[in-house]
């Protein structure tokens, strides 16, 4: 029997299905501080040390905790994940209405997070349940749960590796043996035709030019009503590193709805298509 096809729809997470960062949700007003003061402080940091700004937001993260005596264990971020709020649609259907759609027209359709946000938070937030896996930072805990060393840190460079462990199947981070390996395009799990990138700004333009580049579809969204983030959205469009600008609306009928059904059409098509060449 042939395989079902399957499509693969990875999205970042802040700015792309939650408004903000989600450290603003709520970690940061419980240290008692502005989130520009917070930002300000780890890019400063970052600058002055020419060090990673997704390791410095981490480790500001635990000093601040330490400094205004907050508690900031595991149990702790994940509570904080499950404050973070969503975009339009995204925690109402959005995921299964996309595999039942894929299901009536024969592949399979998978969600995968690659973010630089904290993977604790995303994991225990109202969708956490809902990827077939979550790329993102994290934490190394002590015996007592308490961070004491980043395990991981996503940045805008290495995120297209995550796109590639999506290709060829090879979801374990510490095996780089698979994920290096030699597979012809169509016999990888995931082709990237197959694949489609959302996104929201510059940090994605490495994985929405490597989808967009490799046969996939990447989208750029902004929130509804923001002129900025139009604009932003709209470069991304006018120098072809996407295919489509879209309010941020994953509600059932948005036109980002329609469009990544579009997309999923047309990938079927041609995965039938193949099928009856074989």
């Amino acid at each position: 029997m042939t395989a079902t096809p399957t499509i693969a729809i990875a999205y970042d997470f802040d700015g792309t299905l939650s408004p903000g960062s989600m450290q603003e949700h709520s970690f940061i007003p419980e240290i008692g501080e502005d989130k520009e003061a917070f930002w300000a402080r780890v890019n400063g940091r970052a600058a002055d040390l020419g060090a990673d700004n997704i390791l410095i937001y981490m480790h500001e993260m635990v000093k601040a905790a330490q400094r205004e005596e907050v508690r900031f264990r595991r149990e702790d971020i994940e509570r904080h994940g499950k404050s973070v709020s969503f975009f339009p649609g995204v925690a109402d259907g959005w995921f299964q209405r996309l595999r039942d759609y894929g299901g009536e027209r024969g592949v399979r359709v998978q969600h995968y997070i690659i973010s630089s946000g904290l993977k604790e938070m995303i994991a225990a937030s109202a969708i956490g349940g809902e990827f077939d896996a979550i790329f993102a930072s994290e934490f190394k805990y002590d015996k007592n749960d308490v961070p004491e060393w980043a395990a991981s840190a996503v940045n805008y460079t290495n995120k297209t590796q995550f796109l590639f462990r999506i290709n060829k199947g090879a979801l374990n981070l510490s095996d780089h043996k698979e994920v290096n390996a030699y597979i012809p395009e169509d016999d990888r799990p995931v082709p990237f035709r197959n694949m489609i990138y959302v996104g929201d700004g510059d940090t994605d333009v490495p994985c929405m030019r490597t989808v967009k580049e490799q046969g996939g579809v990447s989208i750029a969204v902004h929130p509804a009503g923001d002129a900025e983030g139009a604009v932003k959205t709209a470069k991304l469009k006018a120098e072809r590193r996407v295919h489509i600008a879209a309010d941020a609306d994953y509600s059932d009928g948005a036109a980002l709805d329609v469009y990544v059904k579009a997309a999923i059409d047309k990938m079927a098509a041609v995965e039938r298509l193949k099928s009856l060449e074989r």
